[in-house]
């Protein structure tokens, strides 16, 4: 089901019942249930917070900001490997804001080197045909790319950041120096084979 396949926890639940209840589920653990979906609802957000600072990590544009994003990434994985108590009281949308913060200087830190003034007064994707077009230095975060034809587009340098790919038509595109693309986000898409993704993600079986 395409809902499924696009859906990605980013290894929140493997961590939730193998690291912190050792093994237990809320299946073999019922009377823990709510609490663990409690505590896989937090470790879902961290990690996929953690998912952009390790990709902020390498990003060479971005490099007067390492130190500051080694710290952030630090902090989640204390965050991650607390105590379920402990889990349950962190004021996630303050550390969030905290993480947003160094996320939007990395977005600028790429977008600004791209001068390409057309594509910076889009502001509405859905449903529209940019087939063939340059996208590249754009920032589509948050965007909604819903059934967006960008076939044959080039996307370098491209922000992907939390932006809504359903139906989005990739096909023959150039994705591999796209940013903050996630592979829940490609799950979502069209595609072919002729699309190039970066080297971290995979093809979906519904890509022939």
């Amino acid at each position: 089901m395409k809902g499924c396949i696009g859906y990605d926890c980013f290894g929140a639940g493997q961590h939730v019942t193998q690291y912190i209840y050792k093994g237990e589920t809320w299946q073999t653990s019922q009377e823990q249930s709510k609490e663990i979906f409690d505590i896989f609802i937090i470790i879902f957000q961290l990690h996929q917070i953690r998912y952009f600072l390790e990709e902020s990590k390498i990003i060479i544009l971005a490099k007067e900001l390492w130190s500051d994003i080694e710290n952030l990434i630090t902090e989640n994985e204390a965050l991650c490997n607390s105590t379920p108590q402990c889990i349950l009281e962190i004021d996630i949308e303050s550390y969030r804001n905290k993480v947003n913060i160094i996320l939007k200087q990395v977005c600028d830190s790429i977008t600004k080197c791209f001068k390409n003034s057309d594509n910076k007064r889009l502001t509405e994707f859905l449903g529209r045909n940019f087939k063939k077009k340059d996208m590249s230095g754009l920032d589509l975060s948050m965007k909604l790319l819903i059934a967006t034809n960008f076939d044959s587009c080039i996307f370098d340098g491209t922000v992907f950041l939390g932006a809504d790919t359903r139906d989005t038509n990739f096909s023959n595109a150039d994705l591999r120096e796209a940013v903050f693309l996630t592979q829940g986000q490609i799950n979502s898409a069209k595609g072919n084979r002729n699309t190039k993704l970066p080297n971290h993600l995979d093809y979906p079986v519904t890509w022939s």
